[in-house]
C-alpha cells in the first residue's frame, strides 16, 4: 500500500509540475509530511527530509520534462543557463537555511508560501505583460508552429536576481521554483507561456542537481522512498510535457489553486497549533 501510495505522489506531481510549470515540489513536499506526521506508513520524515527527498526527485522530473519539450523545441536553453546563475547559489543558500527549521515553523512558513503560490496562480492570467526591458541587452525570439514570431528580452542581472530568490525558495521548502519563475518570465521578460513553462523545468533540473546535492551532503534524502517516487514523477513528467502542448492547462490550474489554498491552511494551522 505504501508503495502505491508513493507511486502515485510521483505521478501527479511529476504531471502536474510538468504541465503547468512548477516543479512538482508542491504536491511532494506537503504528502511527504502528511503521510509522515498523521499517519504511520511513512517514517523518518521531517522538514529537512521531506524537502530533501523532493528536490532529489524534482532532478528527473526536470529532465523527463525537459528532453520531452526538447522533442518539440521549447527550451530556451541559453536563457535557462543564465536563470541557472542565480537559482544554484540560491538553492543551497536555501538548503542550509532549511537545515534550522523545526516542523512547526516550517509548516508556518511553507503553508503561507503555498497560499500567495496559489494566489499568483489565480492573478497571473488576469495581470497584462509589462515591457519594462523593451531594449534590453540580451533578446531572444521563438517562432510556434503556427508560425507566430514571439521576441522578448531581459537584463541578464535582473534575470539572475529573480532567478536567485526562486532558487532560494526551492532550497528551503523542496519546491521546483516554477510557481515564481513561470510568471516572472511571462508578465514581466514577454516570454510565450509554453517557453516560458519548459524553459523553467530546464532550470528546475539544473537548480535540483545542485540542492539535492547539497541536501544529500546534509543526510536529508530518504532513499527508498526516493527510488518508489522516481518511476512515477518521471512518467507523470512525460505526460504532463505531452498535455502541455496540447490543452489550455486552465482547468486543471483551478483545481491546483484550491488544492494549495487548502493544503496551505492546513498548515499554517499545524504550525501555529503545534
Amino acid at each position: 500500500m505504501v508503495w502505491i501510495i508513493l507511486l502515485s505522489i510521483g505521478l501527479f506531481a511529476g504531471a502536474i509540475g510538468s504541465l503547468v510549470g512548477l516543479g512538482g515540489g508542491v504536491i511532494v513536499v506537503p504528502a511527504l509530511l502528511y503521510f509522515g506526521t498523521s499517519t504511520s506508513w511513512l517514517e523518518g520524515i521531517n522538514p529537512q527530509t521531506a524537502v530533501g527527498t523532493s528536490l532529489f526527485i524534482m532532478i528527473f522530473t526536470g529532465l523527463s520534462s525537459t528532453l520531452a519539450y526538447l522533442k518539440y523545441k521549447r527550451v530556451d536553453y541559453k536563457s535557462g543557463l543564465i536563470f541557472f546563475a542565480g537559482s544554484g547559489p540560491g538553492s543551497i543558500v536555501g538548503a542550509w537555511f532549511n537545515k534550522d527549521l523545526n516542523m512547526e515553523d516550517f509548516n508556518l512558513y511553507f503553508g503561507f508560501f503555498m497560499i500567495v503560490t496559489a494566489i499568483i496562480l489565480m492573478i497571473r492570467d488576469k495581470l497584462k505583460p509589462v515591457n519594462l526591458f523593451r531594449n534590453a541587452s540580451y533578446e531572444r525570439s521563438f517562432t510556434d508552429p503556427n508560425g507566430e514570431t514571439f521576441t522578448y528580452s531581459f537584463p541578464p542581472i535582473v534575470g539572475t536576481a529573480i532567478a536567485f530568490a526562486v532558487g532560494f525558495a526551492s532550497g528551503l521548502f523542496g519546491i521546483g521554483g516554477g510557481s515564481l519563475m513561470v510568471p516572472a518570465m511571462i508578465l514581466i521578460f514577454l516570454f510565450p507561456p509554453h517557453v516560458a513553462v519548459a524553459t523553467s523545468m530546464f532550470m528546475v533540473f539544473l537548480s535540483a542537481l545542485v540542492s539535492s546535492g547539497t541536501h544529500i551532503y546534509l543526510g536529508n534524502v530518504k532513499w527508498l522512498y526516493a527510488l518508489v517516487l522516481i518511476p512515477g514523477a518521471w512518467s507523470g513528467a512525460r505526460i504532463g510535457s505531452f498535455l502541455n502542448t496540447k490543452l489550455e492547462s486552465k482547468t486543471l490550474v483551478n483545481i491546483l489553486r484550491i488544492i494549495l489554498i487548502i493544503m496551505g491552511i492546513r498548515l499554517i494551522y499545524q504550525g501555529i497549533v503545534g
